[in-house]
């Protein structure tokens, strides 16, 4: 069992991702917000880089007192969603907060993160699952993320290795795209797929919307194989 998995994303003509030098008329977040509302999504899910956004303030490491045992611990505030959830295969998150604007944090990890990572996830409030002992596994991910917290509807919003990874696992359902008015041109910079040894599949045009300023949206359905 597995959620239903919609890659939302944003691009420039060119597939670029990364939006710093876009030019500043074009308000990408409102945009890109207001679409994620729409699809609904009972979750959104990103890598490590993208939740460190959310960090509060310096650091603040915990000394654990006890072992905890490597199974999802549920934080008092997770009692649903919609849920911001991170991959952090090493622990190297210190959000110092339980919540992302609102949403309750899970962070995904392996079993090799250290209890006093634990134990400072715990003092902050913030949901943990382990997804493998050394590396993630995203359909475990996926089926503990279905059966532990109820997610029927997950939004995939990058970046470019996370969204390789789940399209060579065949587990995107659906892909949400918005197109913005923009050519980027940035040699080497991160695009909506990203993998090593790379990664083809077919998709099926569902609809296309013309939005605000020039965006253009597309929905796609993964072609069968």
């Amino acid at each position: 069992m597995k959620p239903h998995v919609i890659l939302h994303m944003m691009s420039s003509i060119d597939g670029r991702i990364v939006v710093t030098d876009w030019p500043d008329e074009i308000d990408v977040a409102d945009i890109y917000e207001q679409v994620h509302a729409r699809l609904n999504g009972d979750a959104w899910i990103v890598g490590r880089a993208t939740m460190a956004e959310f960090e509060e303030g310096e650091p603040r490491p915990l000394k654990a007192s006890e072992r905890f045992p490597r199974s999802t611990w549920k934080a008092p505030n997770a009692v649903k969603g919609p849920y911001g959830i991170a991959f952090d295969r090493h622990g190297k998150l210190h959000l110092n907060k339980g919540d992302a604007n609102g949403d309750p944090l899970v962070v995904v990890l392996t079993e090799k993160v250290s209890d006093d990572h634990l134990a400072e996830l715990r003092r902050d409030g913030i949901s943990y699952i382990f997804a493998g002992a050394d590396d993630i596994d995203l359909r475990k991910t996926l089926s503990i993320l279905a059966e532990e917290f109820g997610i029927e509807r997950l939004l995939l919003e990058g970046g470019g290795g996370i969204n390789g990874a789940f399209l060579a696992d065949d587990l995107i359902d659906e892909i949400s795209l918005l197109v913005m008015p923009v050519a980027d041109g940035a040699v080497d910079a991160p695009t909506l797929f990203d993998r090593i040894g790379g990664t083809t599949r077919a998709l099926r045009l569902d609809a296309v919307e013309r939005l605000e300023g020039d965006v253009v949206h597309l929905r796609y359905r993964l072609a069968a194989r």
